[in-house]
């Protein structure tokens, strides 16, 4: 498949959650392979000096009104998670194990942690949830841990957060097509017409 949109992703981003909700879709409809790009939001916004929209009160109140009008927009559920913001570092980490190490894997962990997050409303900050929400997932918890804790796993996920830098990307969620980059999920339009004309 020569056509590809490379999908920059933090599972604790909400507009990262809406934009995994509809890309799958449009990569199938447009015949193109979606390729998965986990990495640490937090260690762009250290590298870029970004933050997070919510740490400006008006535009934070803006976003999430914002985000569940595309939520409902895009047919999907969505929830702001109460035990916002989510240290994500493990769970990227296990996102990065699993592709890796266990790809079978990988979809349904990445199912999981979006719904636990966005949709459930569950504290990913807790590692009993994160075991709990795993296990109901049908994933072996104590294996993701480990797998978090190779030095295979942990360089992964920093040389593509670095990459990510390194090639403008500022936020989540970040698209790639044909070398252009697309940021947040509002902006999927432009990402479905680049795939088109590609």
């Amino acid at each position: 498949m020569s056509k590809t949109v490379e999908f920059f992703f933090d599972f604790g981003s909400p507009a990262a959650y809406l934009a995994y909700s509809q890309l799958p879709r449009i990569a199938e409809q447009s015949g193109a392979e979606l390729v998965w790009r986990p990495f640490l939001l937090g260690g762009v916004f250290q590298a870029t000096g970004n933050r997070s929209p919510v740490e400006v009160p008006a535009k934070g109140a803006y976003m999430l009104a914002d985000l569940a009008r595309f939520a409902e927009r895009y047919g999907v559920t969505y929830r702001h998670n109460p035990h916002f913001p989510i240290n994500t570092l493990m769970l990227m980490r296990g996102a990065v194990a699993l592709q890796m190490h266990q790809p079978d894997r990988f979809g349904p962990y990445v199912d999981a942690v979006f719904k636990a997050i966005w949709v459930d409303g569950r504290d990913m900050n807790d590692p009993s949830v994160v075991g709990a929400v795993l296990h109901e997932a049908g994933l072996d918890a104590g294996k993701v841990v480990a797998l978090c804790g190779q030095q295979d796993v942990k360089d992964r996920l920093k040389a593509v957060t670095q990459e990510a830098v390194e090639r403008g990307v500022f936020g989540a969620p970040t698209m790639f097509v044909a070398g252009r980059m697309y940021w947040g999920q509002d902006r999927l339009d432009f990402v479905r017409e680049a795939l088109s004309s590609n």
